[in-house]
């Protein structure tokens, strides 16, 4: 469904949220959620507050998308890493890529511990947004 949607589009035409959500396959509340947390995605407002997204907010929208799901990182490892300019479309800096559920060599407890505190106020936001949409 997607292809024919945006077939008639060029690939530097804006695009709405729910075509980004479709194209990156991310619900449009999480690309929302992404835009409080990341001050990089700025997309276009207009009257109602509808979002169009250009294509470079697309291209850093799939690749926090990539680090979050596919690479392990947590919300703050990635602010961290658009932050420092070490989420390149070709993949981040080798030694900074976490292991999934594993602290660095020489870490420790307090990389650990670290890393727990990040997932734990990760779980308090979202639980708070569960609230909130009740």
């Amino acid at each position: 469904m997607q292809a024919s949607r945006s077939a008639g589009k060029s690939a530097s035409a804006f695009r709405t949220i729910s075509e980004v959500s479709e194209e990156l396959d991310v619900p449009q509340h999480v690309l929302r959620f992404w835009e409080g947390k990341f001050s990089q995605v700025r997309p276009l407002k207009r009257g109602g507050g509808r979002r169009y997204y250009r294509p470079e907010d697309i291209a850093l929208l799939r690749r926090i998308r990539d680090l979050l799901y596919s690479e392990g990182y947590t919300i703050k490892g990635v602010q961290k890493l658009l932050r420092e300019g070490r989420a390149k479309e070709d993949g981040a800096e080798a030694d900074t890529a976490p292991a999934a559920g594993t602290a660095s060599a020489g870490a420790g407890d307090a990389g650990k511990a670290e890393e727990i505190q990040a997932i734990i106020a990760e779980l308090s936001e979202l639980s708070a947004l569960l609230k909130k949409a009740r």
